[in-house]
């Protein structure tokens, strides 16, 4: 007999002038407009309250749209409840019946889908074996550790074969190590199974990691959206150079622009980057704390105020006319005294000035 085997079956999802009202006065999303493309793992990413949950719990029907029009594929789901719209949910709490096996588990869904009790307990295995939980079938949720549960809700979601899977906050009850290792488990199983995944988080080192694409929400709307190098590398605004990885903003002034490309000058050190639309005067620049060069022959001089050993590398606190910024070093053997006066200059591919928007 064929081994059963889990395939996708992805579908792109898109929002049209979507919004989100509870009561007369709390917005929850404003009038956003996305599209998830097939086979792609798109991440909403924003601090509390922004609005990635609720816009989530959208695509799954847990909550209606009170404006716009929801599509998965070429069907408006705008009004169809969860159980008509072939989306699966991995939540936050795994939400895994403590008196059923892990087998049972994984198999719960499937029950209510027309399948007999033999294709039922193939296709269940098969979603274990898909999340390295051979052998683990006839265990209870109290004997797995969380890492394991969370696979287990995984393959819960994973053996529907939905043409959408939904993450909310999968790795918030994890510890760091174990957070690392299930990113990359549910990385490697999208991509190999080619499924569309909208993935919730707060966590920008997460979303780095595991997306396509991020979506940065900011008060019910949608501040930027980018492939995770593109915000990282070209922020459209303060917001978003602070929430996707540490930025340092400081002050500095353009003084030409040619083309494309501007210069600017701190405190009598100049530098060339791109002008992203902006013309002469003062400006504020984004600067990540692996580009700044401490001890570069040309830059600005600053005075480490503080020195913090975290292992793979050296953490500075840097105190300049203007205010501190924050600069990391690889090198650890021989670290920066606090107190010294250094100068500090950009990576070729370093700061980025931030439009006015």
């Amino acid at each position: 007999m064929a081994q059963t085997r889990i395939t996708g079956k992805a579908a792109p999802v898109r929002f049209e002038n979507v919004s989100k009202r509870f009561g007369r006065d709390v917005v929850a999303v404003d009038n956003i407009n996305l599209n998830v493309e097939a086979g792609k793992l798109v991440t909403l990413l924003g601090p509390s309250g922004c609005g990635k949950t609720t816009t989530l719990r959208m695509i799954a029907g847990l909550e209606m749209a009170s404006e716009g029009k929801i599509l998965i594929g070429d069907r408006d789901v705008t009004t169809l409840p969860a159980t008509d719209r072939d989306v699966s949910m991995v939540f936050q709490s795994y939400a895994l019946f403590p008196h059923m096996t892990v087998l049972e588990n994984v198999s719960y869904g499937l029950t209510f889908s027309g399948f007999s009790k033999a294709e039922t307990r193939d296709r269940a295995l098969a979603g274990l074996d898909l999340v390295g939980l051979k052998g683990f079938d006839a265990r209870l949720p109290s004997e797995l550790s969380g890492g394991q549960q969370q696979r287990v809700a995984v393959a819960r979601a994973l053996v529907l074969e939905p043409q959408v899977l939904l993450f909310d906050e999968p790795l918030s009850n994890l510890d760091a190590k174990l957070r690392r290792q299930v990113r990359e488990d549910i990385r490697a199983i999208q991509q190999d199974l080619g499924l569309t995944v909208v993935y919730v988080t707060h966590d920008q080192e997460e979303a780095l990691a595991v997306s396509d694409e991020i979506v940065v929400m900011r008060n019910a709307s949608i501040a930027q959206i980018g492939t995770p190098r593109s915000l990282y590398d070209a922020p459209v605004d303060r917001f978003v150079a602070d929430f996707i990885g540490e930025a340092n903003i400081l002050p500095c002034n353009i003084t030409k622009v040619e083309g494309n490309r501007a210069t600017i000058e701190i405190e009598g050190y100049m530098h060339v980057l791109a002008s992203r639309g902006l013309s002469v005067g003062p400006a504020m620049l984004a600067v990540r704390p692996s580009r700044l060069v401490i001890g570069a022959k040309d830059g600005f001089n600053v005075r480490i105020a503080k020195a913090t050993y975290v292992g793979v590398r050296m953490e500075y606190t840097l105190e300049a006319s203007f205010g501190s910024m924050f600069a990391v070093q690889e090198e650890v053997d021989a670290p920066l005294e606090v107190g010294s006066d250094v100068t500090v200059g950009f990576a070729h591919k370093g700061p980025v000035l931030l439009p006015e928007v």
